[in-house]
């Protein structure tokens, strides 16, 4: 260093002996970098506590509706899925939801949905969560001047059900969706009576995202 220069108060040389105890300051490029990994750690702690609770509620929900389905000798099952919450409410030899070849509601199913219907609304206060009701019927064919083929039977039944939600059950509008599969996709084969009993179905389905996935 030439004897002229005159370092400013505070000054060390890269060459003092204290720069190996502290070490050097980082680079600003470091120093960003460390502050955007804890602003991604911060937001991935943020979706895992939101993911928990809304875990949390859906095991509350589950829970409470299987144990109405035992108290009430409801046909069907509840189980937690990949997609969410899934109910199915499924007929019985004596027990129908409808009247046959019909998307009219009959006082048995009225009354099953009342008994689940305040777990349902819990389960889709959740922000994100929504409730997806899925038709289902046996195979035995059907062609009328209303419905074509099961197709329709179906999806016109979820329908009601969606619309006996909002109407009697306060569902808001925006959160329910309806959707019918016909005979294709069976939980028991078409065989007996009782089997397609339980083929002629009504499932619930709480899940997490855009109601339009």
């Amino acid at each position: 260093m030439p004897s002229s220069f005159r370092p400013p108060r505070g000054y060390i040389s890269e060459n003092d002996p204290r720069v190996s105890q502290v070490g050097h300051a980082a680079p600003p490029w470091l120093v960003n970098y460390a502050d955007l990994m804890t602003e991604l750690a911060i937001f991935f702690l943020l979706i895992y506590s939101l993911s928990a609770a809304m875990s949390g509620t859906l095991q509350k929900v589950y829970k409470e509706v299987q144990e109405t389905m035992k108290q009430e000798s409801i046909a069907g099952q509840a189980k937690m899925t990949k997609d969410g919450l899934q109910i199915s409410l499924e007929e019985k030899a004596d027990v129908s939801f409808f009247v046959s070849g019909s998307a009219e509601l009959l006082p048995e199913m009225k009354s099953y949905i009342d008994k689940i219907a305040p777990a349902l609304r819990r389960g889709i206060d959740v922000k994100s969560n929504y409730l997806l009701v899925e038709g289902h019927t046996d195979n035995v064919p059907i062609s009328t001047s209303r419905y074509g083929s099961n197709w329709e039977l179906s999806t016109a039944r979820a329908t009601t059900v969606v619309r006996y939600l909002i109407n009697s059950h306060a569902f808001p509008p925006e959160k329910v969706a309806a959707i019918g599969y016909g005979e294709f996709k069976v939980v028991a084969p078409n065989d007996s009576d009782s089997n397609r009993a339980k083929n002629r179905r009504v499932v619930f389905l709480i899940k997490t995202g855009a109601i339009t996935n």
